[in-house]
């Protein structure tokens, strides 16, 4: 059944001629959108009422004067003892520059020091605090023992598996093989995922952290001593419980630290890092490649390989709690003076930490008080706004696993002994894909802003199916020639650089963005519950797959989801770069057929544009909604 048609607002600068024109109209004829077709209709008291949480969340301090913000700021400094008068001042001024940062040249009453680093955080958005820059390095440092976690199982396995009795050929071994070797991720969606929220509540951001490293460490130390298949599987599931709650807690932290402006850029660098990690996990694999064993040891390569990773994670363990926690985890806990302390150790001066624990503190005040009638959980699903939201995010994580990328991300090593080469080329060939991966997940954080999500993926999902197909492929071409070898090579390198700018970064990014801020923290925890266990089914199932239809069969599986993946995209994927919230909601309000129809009509004005050199003007399918565009209030509720 067809979704209702909420109907898009009609722009102020459109003609009112046109107003009554129903249906989509084609750009080639008239290039309107669907936003002017027909006349705004009132909407339902739920979705006005929703679209006010979203706004009042997008801005609490929207309609008051700055008079009214000063007075504000000061008495909540003076209601929690959050200092002397010049912290009191601080707030004052901090108030006003919370409702909008970018116009403090017009904030009366700062100085020219506080003006200076005000002016830099727009003109040179990297000169941060020495602090500042240890919890970005913590972060990345997170991220690394995460990418580390994963890869290094790639090159031990090709040990391990007949020292365990698993590399026996059979239906048994091959499942038993990927059940060990998936036995994190199942963890980490059963379970995991779902300790993120608790774990949060009774240890705070830094005792997370320091609680799941300390897992990971506990369980990579812990693998370098089992000696069957199920002890290596319960300890890599108990690793599971150190990658989950870390995932989703970092970038957390991370976002509530630092200033807006490389708030962005630094989520993005939570892909980076952990391409790195993985990177550094071949690496590893290699160093301890030749290790011999020793007297009563056996595998001592493949068991230091596994050990190796818990190196990154105890040096968080070392140096977490040298950064600050978090102000908005203490300003949770009613602890404002703690908040404010630590936001200030984070900043230049008491200005710039009045501004985000004033600002901080007033979120919290307006989420504590949203009334929705009823609940969130629901509320993705039976708002079609938030549904379309969770249909896309999901499409976008559940992808990010089936493009394939982590059959190579694990599985590389014996991919490359299948294609002929010896165990040590096959380590080398496998760590440059990870450099590959690296290297080509740092232009990401320029191109996810300038090219767009939607075009991203819409342009690497075919290379990344055409790239899959020619590996595969490839198997056929007779082992004894060279060619087999290096286009087996050619076509797993060749994906990983189409997929680290694309399904790399792209699907947390979208997910984080696409959802009503009022319900993002349950979809962020939907989209990673989701893109965990979908790496453990592809994580378990690669080996049977691959024994049941060869590799070239195996290739072409997940080539032929990379097409349908582009098909998803196009038809049910909007674009959200560069979009306010209240456009955001405009993005989502267009009923799923339309969009699906938009899509269609998309290769048709791609095809005349870019091949036949047509000068054609795009199709615009929604504008901006004017709604209560002031303030972002209903009337008579300015004030929170």
């Amino acid at each position: 059944m067809a979704e209702p048609y909420e109907k898009p607002a009609r722009s102020d600068s459109s003609p009112s001629d046109s107003d009554n024109k129903p249906g989509i109209e084609h750009a080639d004829h008239r290039n309107h959108s669907i936003a002017n077709s027909r006349r705004r209709e009132s909407v339902t008291a739920a979705e006005r009422a929703r679209r006010n949480v979203n706004a009042k969340l997008a801005n609490p301090l929207a309609g008051y004067s700055h008079a009214e913000l000063e007075e504000m700021g000061a008495t909540y400094a003076q209601k929690f003892q959050l200092g002397d008068e010049s912290d009191i001042r601080a707030f004052r001024r901090g108030a006003v520059l919370a409702q909008a940062p970018e116009k403090f040249e017009s904030v009366a009453g700062l100085d020219d020091a506080e003006l200076d680093v005000l002016r830099k955080e727009f003109t040179s958005r990297w000169s941060q605090p020495r602090l500042l820059y240890l919890v970005i390095v913590l972060c990345s440092t997170c991220a690394a023992v995460q990418g580390m976690d994963e890869t290094v199982v790639n090159g031990a396995q090709i040990f391990y598996n007949p020292q365990l009795g698993i590399d026996n050929g059979d239906q048994r071994s091959t499942w038993l093989k990927g059940l060990v070797n998936s036995a994190p991720y199942l963890a980490c969606a059963a379970i995991g995922c779902w300790l993120t929220v608790p774990f949060n509540h009774w240890f705070g951001r830094r005792g997370t952290i320091f609680l799941t490293c300390s897992f990971s460490a506990i369980a990579c130390f812990w693998q370098g001593f089992t000696n069957s298949w199920w002890h290596l599987f319960v300890a890599r599931f108990a690793l599971g419980f150190g990658i989950g709650p870390k995932s989703a807690t970092v970038p957390i932290y991370a976002a509530e630290t630092t200033p807006p402006a490389i708030r962005g850029a630094l989520v993005m660098q939570w892909q980076m890092w952990t391409a790195f990690g993985i990177m550094i996990g071949y690496v590893s694999d290699l160093i301890f490649f030749k290790v011999p064993d020793r007297h009563n040891i056996v595998g001592l390569n493949w068991r230091l390989m596994l050990a190796s990773a818990m190196l990154p994670a105890v040096i968080v363990c070392f140096f977490v709690f040298l950064c600050p926690e978090s102000p908005r985890w203490y300003m949770s806990k009613g602890r404002h003076a703690k908040a404010y302390q630590s936001m200030t150790r984070l900043r230049y001066n008491k200005v710039q930490a009045a501004r985000d624990v004033f600002y901080m503190h007033t979120l919290l005040d307006v989420e504590g008080g949203m009334k929705i009638g009823q609940s969130k959980i629901l509320e993705l699903v039976t708002v079609p706004r938030n549904r379309r939201a969770m249909q896309a995010s999901e499409i976008v994580m559940f992808m990010q696993q089936f493009c394939g990328v982590n059959v190579i991300a694990y599985y590389s090593s014996e991919i490359f002994l299948q294609a002929g080469f010896n165990h040590i080329n096959a380590l080398s060939a496998s760590l440059g894909f990870g450099i590959i991966n690296f290297v080509f997940a740092i232009p990401a954080i320029y191109t996810i802003d300038t090219f767009g999500r939607r075009n991203l993926l819409l342009t690497t999902f075919p290379l990344m199916s055409l790239f899959l197909f020619f590996t595969g492929f490839s198997f056929w071409i007779p082992s004894t020639s060279k060619a087999h070898i290096g286009c087996v090579a050619l076509g797993i390198y060749l994906f990983g650089i189409v997929y680290s700018p694309g399904e790399g970064p792209v699907p947390f990014t979208y997910s984080a963005e696409a959802y009503p801020l009022y319900v993002r923290a349950y979809g962020m925890s939907l989209a990673t519950a989701t893109t965990w266990f979908f790496n453990f089914v592809l994580a378990i199932t690669w080996p049977s797959l691959q024994k049941a239809f060869k590799p070239q069969g195996a290739f072409a599986w997940y080539a032929t989801w990379n097409l349908i993946g582009f098909v998803l995209v196009l038809l049910f994927v909007p674009e959200t770069k560069g979009k306010t919230l209240e456009e955001l909601d405009q993005v989502f309000s267009v009923p799923t057929h339309i969009h699906a129809a938009y899509g269609i009509r998309q290769i048709g004005y791609f095809f005349k544009k870019y091949l036949l050199r047509q000068h054609v003007e795009p199709e615009i399918l929604y504008e901006r909604e004017d709604l209560d565009q002031d303030t972002g209030y209903e009337e008579g509720e300015k004030r929170v």
